[in-house]
């Protein structure tokens, strides 16, 4: 028997990630949230490594943290190894990442939430989204029969819709970590016409610590000093754990082949699509015989229990082939399995359904993110939340929401991808995504993006200040560094040869000298005598500036030129099916993703840079055709 529960202005649908994200933003930006979850004990749970960043995605936490969202300050408080990938290469690709105490970031998460203002947590299932009669959301309904009025509702379900697990020949409904799916929802959503598909993902098995020999393994130790993800993190950061890495090797790919046809992926019981850039150990094997050997990473899942992630080892392979190829990886001889790997498949939609914002195009106040966008990842599913959570606060106020484009972000890049380009797999973010990945660094994330909070109401008064400190700091070193003349001494010039540079026989600007690419910032610090102690995160960003400005400027223009065409807004109402001169293909793609503006447009895969002059030229017409009308008038 259904009964009337509490109104609120928005519903937030599942608690991982991007629900988290999504629910936090809401309730501080003044809305009336309810945040629903399978179980209060599964808020912002890890089912798969407890890793917060990597290779694109520490782009993503801390432009998250810039905006005024939490995962970058809960990585800090919980982490228990950081180390800044890609350190070898250009700053564009530096990367963070951390090891994470899985229990500690959900007890970070669940009092975050749980002590936010305007925003209650619900342990309930939700098993309908109602709308009324012009198609806008109007409630939603819980299992055991709470219909609560809503305004906005946004989707978080991760891979919980109409989940299915798989070890082998054993398949059974279930969520993540043993928990239920949610089945009924997936029935609504159909009703009210969003289009689902099948995606699938996977996780390694957890074996205990004790029957492990790490003597046989690779150490691999965290940095020092540590960078943190969040701006607004002070004092000290230390690592807490040693990770590892083994490796497989014949034997383990002998054991997995002749064992293939007992795999789920390869037995035909999984009709979800599984995510490219993450496979099986099955998928690596399979489609690269020819590697002798492929990485391991041992990784702990907290300070206070035995449970070790395999990172590497993904398989739906049934649970006695798992223990048999486990064992034939040196150091891993007796290794005892705690939690069995395992696929999971799950209903999520197809992201063309959804417009810039998040919202959905034939739903009215209806929104997604995270996993139910198609996407993979706790950063993706974070970064969608926070979006999605501002945007229906906006949508409340009557404000145009919040898009970022391209250049402005990775988070404006991933959402660009998925609400024009679709995705045929699980979504993941890579810097190779990124067409501005030199202006768009992890480092000067707060620079592009601060201002944004701050003007949302997301980054409060004492750390405005604090950022406005920190860029006039910057600004004030890279000007005293233009001015600054070193002269040349045996003792700089010993240091420039020693760096396989040329000497100086004259003076030289410092600027200049940082900007050769053996030179960097504190390799002048011996030299420069009247140098200010500025923290360490302003020295990188002024290094940065001044070394790769030339191609810093050129990104630039590029830029420009893009917002040149995201500056042109296409008509809502356009119908492209009769604009004569653009391709058949072209026509169905517009009419499909319907783009918001000529640069949207010119994304789209089918589009062409002819259709795209056919637009302009289409678009100017009908603006004289305007002013015509009006000189009648």
């Amino acid at each position: 028997m259904e009964y009337q529960a509490q109104p609120f202005d928005i519903a937030v649908i599942g608690a991982g990630h991007a629900g988290v994200e999504a629910a936090l933003a809401a309730a501080r930006l003044g809305a009336s949230t309810v945040l629903f979850t399978m179980s209060l004990d599964a808020i912002a749970n890890m089912p798969c490594n407890p890793s917060i960043g990597g290779t694109a995605k520490g782009h993503l936490v801390r432009e998250i943290d810039a905006l005024g969202g939490e995962m970058g300050k809960a990585a800090d408080a919980t982490f228990i190894q950081s180390r800044m990938l890609n350190r070898g290469k250009g700053p564009a690709v530096h990367s963070l990442r951390v090891q994470a105490d899985r229990a500690q970031y959900h007890i970070y998460m669940k009092r975050a939430v749980e002590r936010q203002q305007n925003l209650h947590v619900k342990q309930a299932e939700v098993v309908e989204i109602r709308t009324d009669e012009e198609g806008q959301v109007e409630s939603v309904v819980t299992r055991l029969g709470a219909v609560h009025p809503v305004k906005v509702a946004i989707i978080c379900s991760g891979t919980f819709l109409n989940g299915k697990i798989f070890v082998g020949d054993q398949v059974f409904s279930s969520g993540p970590d043993g928990m239920h799916a949610a089945k009924r929802l997936s029935d609504s959503l159909v009703q009210i016409g969003l289009p689902l598909r099948r995606f699938k993902t996977g996780t390694p098995a957890r074996v205990e610590r004790s029957s492990i020999d790490f003597s046989q393994l690779e150490e691999q130790e965290g940095d020092d000093p540590i960078t943190p993800f969040s701006f607004s993190t002070e004092g000290e950061l230390k690592n807490q754990a040693i990770c590892h890495i083994a490796y497989t090797n014949e034997e383990t790919h002998r054991v997995i082949q002749e064992n293939i046809g007992r795999s789920a992926m390869y037995g035909g019981q999984i009709e979800g699509i599984g995510p490219r850039y993450c496979p099986s150990i099955e998928d690596k094997i399979m489609r690269f015989a020819d590697k002798p050997r492929h990485q391991v990473f041992v990784e702990p899942m907290g300070m206070d229990t035995d449970e070790i992630y395999l990172q590497g080892l993904s398989t739906s392979l049934p649970e006695d082939v798992q223990l048999a190829f486990y064992r034939t990886i040196k150091g891993f001889e007796n290794v005892q399995i705690m939690r069995n790997a395992y696929a999971i498949e799950y209903d999520c939609v197809d992201p063309l359904a959804l417009k810039p914002s998040l919202e959905f195009k034939t739903v009215p106040g209806l929104y997604g993110a995270g996993q139910f966008n198609g996407t993979s990842g706790y950063e993706e599913a974070a970064a969608q939340g926070l979006i999605a959570g501002i945007n229906a606060v906006r949508s409340l106020q009557g404000k145009d929401p919040l898009i970022l484009d391209r250049a402005s972000s990775y988070i404006g890049t991933l959402i660009d991808d998925l609400v024009t380009k679709g995705c045929s797999d699980p979504y993941r973010m890579m810097t190779s995504r990124s067409e501005y990945r030199l202006i768009l660094r992890q480092d000067n994330a707060d620079v592009r993006l601060t201002p944004i909070g701050h003007e949302l109401g997301l980054i409060d008064e004492e750390r405005w200040q604090k950022f406005l400190e920190k860029q006039a700091q910057v600004e004030g070193e890279i000007k005293r560094l233009q001015g600054l003349t070193i002269a040349p001494s045996d003792a700089l010039n010993a240091m420039l040869v020693s760096r396989e540079t040329v000497p100086l026989t004259t003076g030289m600007k410092a600027a200049e000298l940082i900007r050769r690419p053996q030179i960097g910032y504190e390799d002048l610090a011996p030299f420069d005598p009247k140098r200010l102690e500025l923290p360490r995160a302003v020295a990188e960003e002024v290094e940065v500036s001044i070394k790769y400005e030339g191609y810093i400027k050129k990104q630039l223009a590029q830029v420009e030129e893009m917002r040149r065409l995201e500056g042109t807004p296409l008509p809502e109402d356009m119908v492209y099916s009769t604009i004569q001169g653009l391709r058949l293909e072209a026509r169905e793609k517009l009419d499909l993703v319907r783009p918001i503006n000529l640069g949207q447009a010119s994304r789209i895969s089918g589009v062409s840079p002819a259709d795209i002059s056919v637009l302009i030229i289409y678009l100017e017409q009908k603006k004289q055709e305007g002013k015509g009308h009006d000189n009648l008038e």
